[in-house]
């Protein structure tokens, strides 16, 4: 199954978009642009969105529905947000077609012109602040904490599967409170949120930090973030999270009655995570043998192949077969018994590789006489003969799965300290980047003049400040000016 599949030492970029093609993630659409995610792809996907849907809803925010299309004048109302989507939007001009006269095909229908012409969603701040303003009235209606699953469009010429396309699905939360105080709380806490999920459930160390004035969601006076590091030594935002001050509150005119008995506009957040998670998953752990999957998200965490010839050995190793499956289900473990007699057990051994199902147990007749089965790792490549009398098959395999959840999230970790350099001058910065790639911890002098200048010389970009910075005195690589602190650089997607 995986032959042929491109060596990242080679083409990191083929490899990846062979693999999502490969392993039946997701292909490129016939509209241009756009994905289809496949059934594989998509379950995966929605392992993230239950995860995360759980915790949106532990911390209190339930979900709701905001409409696709957004009027115009809508965008208009916020400079900076219109500013930093005007060039990405898709737009609505006409309602109706009608067949052409001379019989050429359809034909968009001159006399339906819209009145005003409508965004397709690029994020929907706008739409939903004007919708705040009908449902908060009083310090009581507050604070607000609205999440919506939904697809956005942000248009793309040069796409890319998970990371970049016209289309893309996600997640975006946004909240209304009384209090700058409070609504940078949930800044906080909504990408502690995004950090731990990354952590937990993708096995992906993240760095949390915060973005400079340059890099800043259009509309928000802060921006948190966690940062990632993929295999070629490029990172990745997996996440971000916004204080947006009373900036759409005021362009909207979204007014409380406080308890003291004054008028005030409400202090807002916005925070999403989308697809391009799917995106950082692959080219985190996979290998040259196809995808690596955390055992948190993978569709089937265990896969069980039999080895037979002829009938009656297929159906001694199925009554083994199902007592195993229904033991590890009992520990809310999911696994699939392949009995397709269509394929030989060395294609599915290669399939399930490429698929990256975390455990694959193969049983043959020797192993029904002797009480056994063969369990693989996918993360190690490594196998062992395991004794069914040794422990419950359920506690090994439950064990297991924890073992390799924990050992994909410390290989990511060692190699993102090993991909991270602290620098002293510019030469250094230059080198280490050419050379070497990965998260570049440099002194900045705070200015943007420098940032852009930074930006243009190597294609690299201020990843973020990060939160747990040590506050040290030196000097930028670049000006020699006076530096409050490091920031982490990186080429990035």
């Amino acid at each position: 199954m995986s032959k042929g599949l491109p060596k990242r030492s080679e083409d990191y970029s083929l490899w990846y978009n062979e693999l999502v093609k490969r392993a039946d993630l997701a292909e490129n659409s016939a509209v241009r642009g756009c994905m289809v995610i496949k059934p594989y792809g998509f379950s995966i996907w929605e392992k993230m969105q239950a995860e995360l849907d759980r915790m949106f809803k532990e911390t209190g925010h339930t979900n709701a529905y905001f409409p696709l299309f957004i009027p115009k004048s809508y965008l208009s109302k916020e400079a900076s947000h219109v500013e930093g989507f005007a060039k990405e939007c898709a737009v609505v001009t006409h309602y109706r077609l009608k067949n052409a006269e001379d019989g050429s095909g359809v034909i968009v229908d001159p006399e339906a012109k819209l009145e005003e012409e409508l965004i397709v969603r690029p994020t929907s701040e706008t739409v939903i602040w004007s919708t705040y303003k009908n449902w908060i009235q009083s310090y009581r209606d507050l604070p607000l904490l609205i999440n919506q699953w939904a697809n956005v469009v942000r248009w793309e010429m040069r796409t890319r599967l998970f990371l970049r396309t016209a289309e893309f699905l996600w997640q975006e939360g946004h909240t209304a409170h009384a209090t700058a105080e409070e609504a940078k709380a949930e800044t906080l806490q909504m990408m502690q949120v995004y950090a731990q999920f990354a952590e937990e459930f993708m096995a992906l160390p993240v760095i949390r930090g915060r973005k400079t004035e340059n890099e800043r969601f259009a509309g928000a006076d802060d921006t948190l973030c966690i940062e990632a590091m993929m295999q070629d030594g490029k990172a990745l935002q997996a996440g971000t999270s916004h204080f947006l001050g009373q900036n759409f509150a005021k362009a909207f005119d979204v007014k409380f009655a406080t308890k003291e008995g004054g008028l005030d506009y409400v202090w807002g957040t916005s925070w999403g995570v989308s697809t391009r998670l799917m995106g950082a998953l692959i080219m985190a752990h996979s290998d040259d043998n196809g995808l690596v999957l955390p055992p948190k998200l993978a569709p089937n965490q265990v896969v069980i192949v039999p080895i037979y010839r002829g009938e009656a050995e297929l159906e001694a190793i199925s009554e083994k077969a199902k007592e195993i499956m229904m033991a590890l289900r009992s520990k809310g473990i999911s696994v699939k018994f392949d009995d397709r007699d269509t394929h030989k057990p060395g294609w599915k051994f290669a399939e399930y590789e490429l698929k990256g199902v975390p455990v694959r147990i193969a049983m043959g007749p020797r192993d029904l006489e002797n009480g056994t089965i063969e369990i693989a790792r996918r993360d190690t490549l490594t196998k062992e003969t395991f004794q069914l009398s040794e422990m419950p098959v359920e506690e090994k395999i439950s064990s297991l799965l924890e073992e390799i959840q924990k050992s994909i999230f410390e290989k990511a970790l060692s190699f993102r300290k090993e991909m991270t350099t602290e620098v002293n001058s510019w030469e250094e910065f230059q080198q280490v980047l050419d050379q070497k790639g990965g998260f570049v911890s440099a002194h900045w002098d705070g200015t943007s003049e420098t940032e852009d200048k930074i930006k243009e010389l190597t294609k690299a970009t201020i990843r973020c400040i990060p939160l747990d910075r040590k506050e040290e005195s030196g000097a930028c690589v670049f000006s020699g000016k006076p530096s409050e602190g490091r920031v982490y650089f990186a080429k990035a997607y």
